[in-house]
């Protein structure tokens, strides 16, 4: 997803999971920008029929790890539960140390949910040094980064079929 002008999208309408649930965790920090992310996201997601799109919002970027756990914790034992998590937001860097920290600690508590949740977790964190660099990844030289952050959640729930698929017909191997 880091790539300059990543355009390879899912194309439309060829994801074929029914069922599957996406929930967006995005930031109030910035909101033109996250806006414009998740509005990407949800192009993506909702053109390839996935029709269970939830979202939340949180104060900041250190609280994403949070509230994906507590959603997943909230919902892994109902019929319809998520099958990705896509965080977005945007850490913009400011004078202090601050913006270091708190793009560690996102980072790292995202790393750290998909070493430990079932279910991928995709990093849709920017993190910039101005906000001309933010407007550059949501449609301009960059890409649209919301968009990406959709796919790779697509890419990723098909991923973890597939290899829950292979590992059933390996089981039933004699």
């Amino acid at each position: 997803m880091a790539s300059a002008g990543n355009q390879e999208i899912i194309p439309t309408g060829t994801f074929h999971k029914k069922g599957a649930c996406v929930v967006i965790i995005k930031t109030e920090w910035n909101q033109s920008i996250v806006d414009e992310l998740e509005n990407g996201c949800r192009e993506v997601l909702e053109s390839n029929n996935v029709t269970h799109v939830i979202t939340f919002t949180v104060p900041g970027a250190v609280e994403i790890p949070f509230a994906i756990r507590k959603c997943w914790e909230s919902m892994k034992y109902r019929d319809l539960k998520p099958s990705a998590f896509v965080a977005l937001g945007t850490v913009i860097r400011g004078d202090t140390p601050h913006f270091d920290y708190v793009c560690s600690m996102v980072s790292d508590g995202i790393s750290q949910l998909n070493l430990t949740l079932p279910v991928p977790v995709v990093f849709g964190v920017l993190t910039l040094e101005n906000e001309q660099q933010a407007l550059e990844r949501i449609g301009g030289k960059h890409g649209h980064k919301g968009r990406e952050a959709g796919d790779a959640a697509l890419k990723m729930i098909l991923l973890a079929d597939e290899m829950e698929t292979k590992a059933k017909a390996l089981n039933s191997i004699p």
